[in-house]
């Protein structure tokens, strides 16, 4: 049963031809932005009759249905590719890439926890009275190995004025002291979060305040927010990202397909 109020009928075929308004009405986008985006490839070209009208399926108000839920989880761009792979795809090669999109998802949002506990250590840290000594420093090659970045990554974070030496000697080899071992910490945690640059001199400067630890959590956890309805849009698109998957094959195609995933 589709239970969508379509030509008075509440179930049919997949292939059963439907007006532009019927596709409007059922996907919940406007006729022009049907027309747009069959333009942009997010579904396929519908059928021309012979005075030139449109014919669409219920197979193009699944595919919409389903960018809308994909491109609140990846982006507009990133799902309109996705949806034209996923329509020539085998079942298992496109199941592997909606599954791929959930394992990033969760990834991200491991990363973003990663940080937030990082920064409550690095924070209490900070408020604890410290006594620097010359055996604390670290040469570049040994801050970059702790931090599993390059040296070159230090540079950079050094140019973009985040991480900055205690000392340079006159060799100009760069020394970090306590404070900036920490400042290098909490970057590394942040751009291993997918914070860009100008995020991440922002929270910087936010521990320098008062309310440093408060507005930092608070920016991680809108990051984490965040996360979670793209989350949720992804699994909104769910049924909708199957019936593209499987809309265009026959029966004996999606069971032979299905049979290879059960091996």
């Amino acid at each position: 049963m589709w239970g969508w109020p379509v030509d008075g009928t509440t179930s049919g075929s997949l292939r059963a031809p439907l007006r532009t308004v019927d596709v409007a009405r059922a996907s919940g986008y406007s006729v022009q932005q049907v027309r747009d985006l069959e333009r942009l490839g997010v579904i396929p070209p519908a059928a021309r009759s012979g005075n030139g009208y449109r014919s669409y399926t219920r197979v193009h108000v699944h595919a919409l249905r389903a960018y809308r839920g994909l491109a609140g989880a990846v982006g507009p761009v990133a799902a309109r590719q996705m949806l034209a792979e996923l329509r020539t795809e085998t079942i298992a090669t496109a199941a592997g890439t909606i599954s791929a999109v959930h394992v990033r998802l969760a990834r991200e949002r491991e990363e973003a926890l990663r940080a937030q506990q990082a920064l409550r250590v690095i924070q209490g840290e900070t408020n604890t009275p410290e006594t620097e000594q010359e055996s604390d420093a670290m040469t570049i090659t040994q801050l970059a190995a702790a931090l599993d970045v390059r040296p070159s990554t230090l540079r950079f974070w050094e140019q973009e004025g985040l991480v900055l030496p205690q000392r340079v000697t006159s060799l100009r080899a760069r020394r970090y002291g306590t404070s900036a071992i920490r400042a290098a910490r909490i970057v590394a945690a942040l751009r291993s979060s997918g914070y860009g640059i100008p995020q991440v001199r922002a929270i910087l400067d936010s521990l320098a305040r008062f309310d440093g630890l408060g507005e930092t959590q608070r920016i991680l956890q809108q990051r984490l927010d965040q996360i979670a309805m793209r989350t949720v849009a992804l699994l909104r698109a769910g049924t909708d990202l199957a019936a593209v998957v499987t809309g265009d094959r026959q029966p004996a195609e999606c069971a032979t397909d299905l049979d290879g995933l059960a091996r």
